[in-house]
């Protein structure tokens, strides 16, 4: 067995590096990640797919988003193979490196009207697959370096860098959308993608910096000193199990479809109510700002009154918002726009969030737990966020311009989690994770 450097569990100092990482890393590959989404519904319909009318111009450009979380699913299992088998550090540094490399390149693909759209929707493929790994990682190194009575709050970082990374991408793209229409859309929308180069180079020296889980660690010496490790693949341990896997997607599903519908089709909406684009980028960017710290603040309170509470509030509480929160996208006044971001992703998004990375990675254990982890939060985010923005221009463009159709979509999304994670999922804030065997 290769040798890799492992600390004790509960280490605080090891956790402290860990969490840094975990977050750091994860605000990387969200500003990668959500740069592209932002671009979607801003820069590239007039940039790649200029040919197309106006419809299937927004419709083709959100097929290319929908693109990356096809392909997260397949990077959860390749990733998490390798992570359950030879250790999750070197997956994450994998994983970070691949998503830097993509987020530049898309800053330097070609204005070529749809050869420039085929070249994003290849480099979006190979960016999901990357955080398709990314997310399974980060979230299992702070959760089994961490004390149980701290996990929610430690695996929380992993999601907590993705607001921060979006706010990161969405900052830089209101900055340059401050340019002259024609500069910002023939060269100012590619410099922070290729400014991804610099954070990249940050991120792999703090990530190398930090420990091998000492939970992984201790589950391979075991295994090999009492032989008990079985060659079968850690995807095969995950569908031997398939309750929990489909049970856990559906139960994160509803959390992707508030996250995809605010940062995509939410935009578009509030600029076509008459706000300014960058007031619109601005709202969303500073929302995700505040959500970096909520996330953790309710993986914390899910640590006091467990997993579930915490996320059925995040869910009940967008159903019973999501019509006043779009009349007041409709009102196109810039302090309600910042009000409904803040409120739909900052407090309601989060309250889903918090908890999650904590209660889908302990539904597995050790030797699947990268996998089933990684492939559970992918199949989450496929059907939750997947085709969310196309579903939702198609809903809104053929009921002539009506959000009602919008709305109840959803609060659908929001409704099936909820009625899972409240009558088919137990409570998870107790279960032991050292063992090597999937929990109940």
């Amino acid at each position: 067995m290769t040798k890799t450097r492992a600390t004790t569990r509960g280490d605080q100092t090891q956790v402290n590096k860990v969490i840094v990482s975990s977050f750091f890393g994860s605000t990387i590959e969200f500003y990668d990640f959500i740069l592209y989404a932002t671009a979607t519904a801003t820069v590239f319909v007039p940039v790649f797919f200029s040919t197309l009318n106006p419809l299937l111009a927004i419709v083709a450009s959100y097929l290319t988003f929908a693109a990356g979380y096809v392909s997260r699913p397949l990077g959860g299992i390749i990733f998490g193979h390798f992570g359950d088998r030879i250790g999750r550090k070197r997956m994450l540094l994998v994983s970070m490196s691949v998503m830097g490399a993509v987020s530049v390149l898309v800053g330097l693909v070609p204005a070529i009207p749809m050869w420039g759209a085929l070249m994003l929707l290849v480099l979006r493929l190979v960016q999901g697959i990357a955080i398709g790994g990314e997310w399974g990682g980060a979230a299992l190194m702070s959760l089994e370096h961490a004390q149980t009575s701290k996990r929610g709050f430690a695996a929380s970082f992993a999601n907590a860098g993705g607001p921060a990374g979006a706010f990161l991408g969405t900052a830089a793209l209101a900055l340059f959308a401050l340019l002259p229409q024609d500069q910002f859309l023939s060269w100012g929308w590619r410099v922070p993608f290729l400014f991804s180069v610099v954070l990249l180079a940050v991120g792999l020296y703090i990530r190398s910096q930090i420990a091998e889980s000492p939970v992984f660690v201790a589950a391979m010496k075991a295994a090999e000193s009492q032989k008990s490790l079985t060659r079968s693949l850690p995807i095969a341990q995950v569908l031997r199990r398939p309750r929990a896997l489909i049970v856990i997607g559906l139960v994160g599903a509803g959390a992707f479809v508030i996250q995809a519908l605010f940062s995509t089709f939410g935009l578009t909406y509030a600029v076509g109510a008459g706000v300014d684009r960058p007031v619109a980028l601005w709202a969303f960017a500073f929302s995700q700002l505040f959500a970096a710290v909520a996330i953790p603040a309710f993986g914390a309170l899910s640590d006091r009154v467990g997993r579930k509470p915490v996320m059925l509030a995040g869910y009940i509480g967008m159903a019973v918002l999501a019509f006043p929160l779009f009349w007041a996208l409709a009102a196109g006044t810039t302090w309600l726009v910042f009000a409904v971001f803040l409120v739909a992703l900052t407090i309601l998004q989060s309250l889903t969030f918090g908890p999650m990375a904590a209660f889908l990675a302990e539904n597995f254990g050790t030797t699947s737990r990268y996998t089933g982890a990684s492939l559970g939060y992918q199949l989450a985010a496929l059907i939750g966020a997947g085709f969310t923005p196309v579903i939702a221009s198609t809903i809104f463009a053929s009921s002539g311009g009506a959000i009602e159709g919008v709305i109840w979509f959803l609060i659908a999304g929001c409704a099936v989690s909820a009625i899972v994670l409240g009558f088919f999922t137990k409570e998870s804030r107790h279960v032991e994770i050292d063992d090597t065997v999937a929990s109940s």
